[in-house]
């Protein structure tokens, strides 16, 4: 069966990301667009709208052409929107590599992109010149005073901001090459053009809307499609106010929504986790924020209902991944009555379906299968890999997310987990992600990860990692999941350890524990 959105087809618009992004800002004029958290920095409607202009009129004088790609290496700061839009505006490609990424990552990312120019910060460049000598990058760009080998960002912004007119195929033309890490292999690029973002952008702001009125904090990286496109795109597309943070730190975190009466957050679960739990939480007013949207990694019901309890707003999931441009499913935070753990119904513009994992048979309500998509926010495919592309992006056009969900009678959709990550245990199959949400709703538990754990009778078990903020035995929780979860499911091995594994973008790194726990077995 197939699924479409529950709200009217919405008219696109039929042009260049910059322009769409930058619709409201001569209209805004100067009212702040992104304030630096940690300086102070702030820059109006008016001011980006022009660096924007003198950095694509920048690019243009170094002979940088369009369809050419751009590396931005760099935290989240107001100048990641300047560069963004500048690459965009200039006809040029951004490829926006991962804060973590090592020396070797960023190589690969460079020379498998064809980047010719780097844009980073001095805190960076221990990784980012070796990388740079050894691929085909011409010139690295750094944010503040150049040092040696570098060129500073302001130099880019040092002429008359008189860009040469682009002609750009939104269709066509690529604006963003993300790269997708995957469960195995070497990262992928994901090629999206303007016409993908700017879909993603305009649906999901029909379903939760922001305005000129509300104010967010950019903490999730903008080298990731939720922060790139769902936070720093959509918050100036929709005149809010963005407050950008390098890093992430709770107490910082807590003064920000305080100080800058913050309205909407867009979060992950390790975040949500904290503001559910974390007793400093108490000491700030949240009065300000009216709804939490949750993303990336799924969001346990009971800890989805807690975190709303405890600051007295909404808290709503969506769907998504790198390759759809941002977001396929979001729930409404103006329902009446909320579904905790459901990502809502599928975006307008979008259809989904649920397949059996076996047999590619289409399934009905409440039948767990793999999450197909297709709508105007899909990647054209993965960059100088027809082999990924043809196994994720069928000859229909649907593209295969390799995730695990369901959809239940209202047409409402549910993520469970990974196709690739799902336990084997002795034929059933367990979800990591629903016993990680069952272990964090202990009172003792501080967070969890759950992965499968070779086993001679079993195959696989399902094995637990646990930080703890209170203590409790292993026995105890074996014991205390065993009582809730159906025989199968249950957790058969505790680790307690000092955290969690995680990307930046929140999600638990689960392959780093099963190569770990593969290693133990080895040497036993």
């Amino acid at each position: 069966m197939i699924y479409t959105s529950k709200l009217p087809e919405i008219s696109l618009p039929n042009s260049d990301l910059a322009s769409i992004v930058l619709t409201r800002a001569a209209e805004l004029g100067d009212r702040p667009a992104l304030i630096d958290a940690p300086s102070g920095r702030t820059f109006s409607y008016n001011e980006l709208a022009t660096q924007i202009r003198h950095f694509s009129t920048g690019l243009a004088k170094r002979g940088f052409n369009k369809g050419d790609v751009f590396a931005i290496f760099m935290p989240n700061a107001p100048e990641y929107a300047v560069a963004f839009l500048g690459v965009a505006a200039a006809g040029g490609v951004n490829t926006t590599v991962n804060v973590l990424y090592s020396e070797q990552d960023l190589l690969h990312q460079l020379k498998d992109s064809g980047s010719r120019f780097l844009l980073t910060v001095p805190e960076f460049l221990d990784r980012a010149l070796p990388a740079a000598e050894k691929s085909e990058i011409e010139e690295v760009f750094v944010l503040g005073e150049a040092l040696a080998g570098t060129t500073s960002f302001g130099t880019l912004l040092a002429n008359a901001g008189d860009a040469p007119a682009i002609s750009i195929n939104p269709e066509h033309d690529l604006v963003a090459l993300p790269y997708s890490s995957g469960t195995t292999g070497l990262s992928k690029g994901v090629m999206l053009t303007h016409a993908n973002l700017i879909a993603n952008m305009i649906l999901s702001s029909h379903v939760n809307s922001i305005d000129e009125n509300d104010a967010m904090i950019g903490v999730l990286p903008f080298f990731h499609i939720y922060g790139m496109v769902l936070i720093l795109n959509l918050a100036i597309y929709r005149g809010a106010l963005l407050v950008t943070m390098p890093r992430f730190d709770l107490l910082q975190y807590l003064e920000i929504v305080q100080k800058h009466k913050i309205t909407q957050l867009n979060l992950v679960p390790p975040i949500i986790l904290a503001l559910a739990k974390h007793p400093e939480v108490d000491n700030f007013d949240f009065s300000s924020v009216k709804t939490i949207g949750s993303g990336a990694a799924p969001l346990g019901e009971d800890l989805e209902q807690a975190c709303a309890l405890r600051l007295g707003c909404k808290v709503y999931q969506g769907y998504g991944l790198t390759e759809v441009a941002g977001a396929s499913h979001i729930f409404s935070a103006s329902k009446e009555s909320s579904k905790p753990g459901s990502v809502g119904p599928v975006l307008p513009n979008t259809v989904s379906k649920i397949i059996d994992t076996e047999t590619g048979e289409e399934l009905g309500f409440d039948k767990r299968g793999e999450i197909l998509i297709k709508g105007p926010h899909v990647m054209r495919g993965y960059l100088n890999n027809v082999e990924a592309t043809t196994s994720t992006l069928d000859t229909d056009g649907w593209f295969h997310t390799g995730d695990i969900g369901y959809v239940d009678k209202d047409g409402d959709f549910y993520v469970v987990d990974r196709v690739k990550e799902l336990i084997k245990y002795k034929g059933y199959q367990v979800a990591p992600a629903e016993l990680e949400a069952l272990l964090l709703t202990h009172s003792a538990i501080a967070d969890a990860a759950v992965i499968p754990s070779p086993n001679e009778e079993a195959g696989e078990i399902p094995k637990g990692f646990i930080v703890l903020q209170s203590p409790i035995t292993e026995q105890e929780i074996v014991d205390w999941v065993a009582s809730k979860v159906a025989p199968y499911k249950k957790i058969r091995s505790i680790e307690i350890v000092d955290e969690i594994p995680k990307a930046a973008s929140g999600k638990i790194l689960r392959r780093v524990l099963v190569e770990q726990e593969r290693q133990k077995h080895l040497e036993n």
